[in-house]
């Protein structure tokens, strides 16, 4: 990449062109030298700050100021389109206000919605009273202030809406899983919060809560919840639940499964007439998000399967032609944390990505970075005899970015020699980002969090699924009908 950029240079190229046109070329030599030609294992070796919590008196998770002052304040998306948000809250000590003010400019509130309150109790923990407010009918790609609590203790926040639903709109998504509130935590969320990301897609694993005992889970639930509120406040983070939100802990008493995520978590399910939140999509500027849950049944016949055979029919590529799945669970993975975890819902769900022409497929679980090729093993069965992937222009490519920086620490034991499917790996901590230009490109960065420092290390430019194929049969069927010879419709 290097060498390229210094070829643009010397001709005179600098900038933001410098940069589009490098990704120009290095996606032109990709698909030249073929599937496969350009496996990286990194050979960067990190010096890892301590695997261990924060300290809960550090001010990352300092309680704000006030008798019962809101606190853990994050939004999500709140309907299927991008003009609600969900806020939700945590009052400690008593309800309080349940009330939203918010307008279009700051200390001018001029409308309201009310939350619905809500609390729980984990082993012999309480938790504060849970705030989960709808606010709707907002106006697309506008600047939002919102205030909630009582008096001296009330706070303000703001949020921008999405542009409105339109296949060329430029936008910017963020990718943080197993992300936890170590100090390697906090540098990829202090580097995420500078990348210019507007939404972050959560691909599970949120506190790592479940790594306490007794009371100290909730307390750390509480602590994980002020340490994000300083991105998630401000912009929505879309959320899937991993396995550490499980939390079935029968020596405790706790025997329901994801009973602390799914008190404190909301997700805009009932949009997309999902029965669970574990599972929902959303459409946001140039894309369709569709979220998966591994840990809920997904067989044949199973709410989730029906469910997402029918939103898969609901994806419009002339609208939104960016289409991202999440879930924890890589499918694709070649480190030996996890490996084939995901096998069986590759068995029921891959022909469907592949048949959809899915552009993405998020993941995390396994702590460390690594991006496929568009590959595809569609054609195995127990009898076919044919088990390894193979290249598939139709099919998504997949993406683990399990290395937010918890406490379990990076999974460094990939399989060697390095898998044919295999593009790039590398076990450090790390965000990335993917950028929609428009409907037939987008710029794709994972970023390095190199010891406190933003580091881009895997810069790739990815063509639309479904507008680079449909552009190239266009230009197909107009070359054919110049030169008189049919086309198939």
């Amino acid at each position: 990449m290097k060498v390229v950029a210094a070829m643009l240079v010397s001709a005179g190229v600098r900038g933001s062109c410098l940069f589009e046109l490098v990704f120009a070329v290095l996606v032109i030599i990709n698909t030249c030298f073929g599937f496969g030609s350009a496996r990286i294992t990194s050979s960067f070796v990190r010096s890892e700050w301590p695997s261990v919590d924060i300290p809960l008196d550090h001010q990352v998770f300092a309680v704000p100021k006030g008798h019962n002052a809101p606190q853990q304040v994050r939004i999500t998306q709140g309907d299927y389109d991008g003009k609600a948000i969900i806020i939700s809250w945590v009052t400690p000590d008593e309800p309080g206000s349940n009330k939203v003010q918010y307008g279009k400019s700051e200390n001018k509130y001029d409308s309201s919605a009310e939350a619905m309150v809500t609390n729980y109790t984990f082993y012999n923990y309480k938790s504060g009273y849970i705030h989960h407010c709808l606010v709707d009918d907002l106006e697309f790609d506008t600047k939002y202030y919102y205030k909630i609590g009582d008096g001296h203790s009330s706070r303000e926040f703001w949020f921008q809406t999405p542009p409105k639903i339109n296949p060329d709109v430029s936008y910017t998504f963020g990718i943080i899983g197993d992300l936890g509130q170590t100090y390697n935590s906090l540098s990829t969320l202090e580097h995420y919060m500078q990348s210019g990301g507007q939404t972050v897609l959560f691909v599970g694993d949120l506190s790592y809560a479940d790594r306490y005992e007794y009371n100290d889970v909730g307390i750390r639930w509480d602590s994980w919840g002020r340490f994000v509120e300083q991105s998630a406040a401000y912009q929505p983070w879309l959320w899937s639940a991993g396995n550490h939100e499980i939390e079935y802990m029968p020596k405790m008493g706790e025997v329901i499964p994801f009973k602390s995520y799914l008190y404190r978590i909301a997700t805009p399910h009932m949009a997309t007439n999902s029965t669970s939140k574990l599972w929902y999509a959303v459409r946001r500027a140039s894309a369709h998000i569709i979220v998966l849950s591994n840990y809920s049944p997904y067989v044949k016949y199973t709410p989730q399967w029906r469910w997402l055979q029918e939103e898969l029919t609901r994806v419009d590529r002339e609208k939104t032609p960016w289409l991202i799945v999440l879930m924890h669970v890589p499918i694709y993975n070649s480190n030996s944390a996890h490996f084939m975890e995901g096998e069986s819902m590759r068995s029921v769900f891959e022909i469907w990505f592949v048949r959809a022409r899915v552009d993405f497929i998020f993941a995390g679980h396994v702590h460390a970075y690594e991006r496929s090729y568009r590959i595809s093993n569609i054609h195995y069965n127990v009898t076919s005899g044919d088990p390894y992937p193979v290249p598939d222009k139709s099919a998504p490519v997949y993406i683990t970015v399990g290395d937010g920086g918890n406490q379990e620490g990076l999974a460094g034991r990939y399989m060697d020699p390095q898998p044919e499917y295999s593009a790039y790996r590398e076990a450090s901590y790390g965000h990335s980002t993917l950028e929609l230009k428009n409907r037939t490109h987008a710029f794709y960065h994972w970023n390095r969090n190199d010891d406190g420092k933003k580091v881009p290390t895997d810069l790739v430019m990815f063509h639309n699924q479904y507008w680079a194929s449909n552009l190239q049969r266009r230009r197909h069927k107009k070359n054919h009908r110049k030169a008189g010879i049919a086309t198939d419709h």
